[in-house]
């Protein structure tokens, strides 16, 4: 049985260049097989998820969902890879996997094949079990505010430093201020909102952030 997901960001290019020390890295975006979507996949609280970020068509709705209450919510950031915890010894990841086109939930794995290739297949019942590979093309996505491990740093107890280097006031009048420094140009980092980009930070995402762990 194949699995064909929904996901999604927009297509920003090739990442053959990515260094093999990326290898094990299941982040960023991922074009499902079919092409019809891309899927976001980021380490929130621990375990990887994947919601969708992009659709080939616009407008999509969960109209196979077996909950009635859920036939309308839009397909555009939704969870498909769900609560995918690391295997001891390998680089893979299993949990399940919620597949838009019969509105079911599978056992899965998703395992990272080089730097460009993530391999996923979803099992019912242990028997059935069927897959695909998706395509990067985003980016591994660094923890970012929402969904870090590691601890916040200490905050300090002293004073704020003064800053140096103040230029002296004139007898005469104030110093003229400095020319403010340039905004830096650019995109937002991966996983952040941006103007083109719809879903963001998956972590932030209600279904996931109110998973239940």
């Amino acid at each position: 049985m194949r699995l064909a997901l929904y996901t999604g960001i927009i297509l920003a290019g090739g990442y053959a260049g990515l260094s093999p020390a990326l290898a094990a890295d299941p982040t960023g975006d991922w074009r499902v097989a079919d092409g019809v979507a891309n899927i976001r996949v980021a380490q929130c609280n621990g375990s990887m998820w994947g919601a969708v970020s992009w659709e080939k068509q616009p407008g999509g709705r969960d109209e196979y969902n077996p909950d009635a209450s859920k036939k309308s919510r839009p397909t555009l950031g939704m969870a498909t890879l769900i609560d995918m915890k690391k295997k001891p010894g390998a680089e893979q990841w299993e949990g399940q996997v919620y597949n838009a086109k019969d509105g079911q939930l599978y056992s899965a794995t998703i395992t990272p094949v080089g730097t460009d290739q993530l391999e996923i297949k979803g099992c019912v019942m242990g028997f059935l079990c069927g897959g695909e590979t998706w395509t990067r093309v985003g980016p591994p996505i660094p923890l970012s505010t929402a969904n870090a491990m590691a601890k916040s740093a200490p905050r300090s107890t002293g004073a704020a430093p003064k800053p140096q280097g103040t230029a002296p006031q004139a007898t005469t009048g104030a110093t003229a201020p400095a020319p403010a420094a340039p905004k830096a140009a650019g995109a937002a980092k991966p996983g952040q909102k941006s103007a083109a980009d719809p879903v963001g930070d998956i972590c932030l995402l209600p279904e996931i952030a109110g998973f239940a762990h």
